[in-house]
């Protein structure tokens, strides 16, 4: 018996210490996208982070992003560009009110030294899943992670707006996404 709780003790005291888990702040975070409109950058935020992040560097296989954003949350610091983006001619949050990342696998780069790594997983945006991959990088904050990494999308694949002279299809977005430990 003695052995049995011993065992049960330095299992759990195992698994804490190496289960890297945490949930994705809304302080500290940011989710921004900028895309050409009449020629012109404009660009919003969007925030709402929810979600888990399992990391641990030193066992990659086992990591895990899953994190949503509240498109209700859209910010573009015009109150009337916020409303028609929610709108179904684009967004239409009221139907497809999050959007979600997922990882697949998270891999070593030739910099991962630096702390740079490798993300392929899905996009769900305006109902449609589609695959994204793209590098990121973490940084340790005391029991905390910091990531950050770019990458663009094709709006008109996401069937978010119409093809349009005016507006570019590539939206270009940035993440920076402040993970505490739980």
């Amino acid at each position: 018996m003695y052995k049995f709780i011993l065992v049960s003790f330095f299992s759990f005291l195992f698994l804490k210490t190496f289960s890297q888990n945490y949930k994705p702040a809304d302080a500290g975070s940011k989710v921004h996208f900028v895309i050409k409109n009449f020629s012109i950058n404009t660009g919003g935020d969007i925030s709402g982070l929810k979600g888990n992040v399992v990391f641990n560097p030193s066992a990659l296989a086992k990591s895990l992003f899953d994190v949503s954003v509240d498109v209700n949350t859209l910010d573009t610091d015009n109150g009337s560009r916020d409303a028609h983006l929610k709108s179904d001619d684009y967004f239409d949050a009221a139907k497809y009110p999050v959007i979600t990342i997922r990882s697949a696998k998270i891999d070593r780069t030739n910099r991962t030294s630096a702390g740079y790594y490798f993300f392929t997983g899905t996009l769900t945006l305006h109902g449609i899943t589609k695959e994204i991959s793209f590098p990121f990088k973490a940084k340790q904050q005391g029991n905390d992670y910091l990531f950050t990494g770019n990458f663009e999308i094709n709006r008109v694949d996401y069937g978010v707006g119409d093809n349009s002279s005016v507006m570019s299809k590539t939206v270009k977005i940035s993440l920076s996404v402040l993970a505490k430990k739980s």
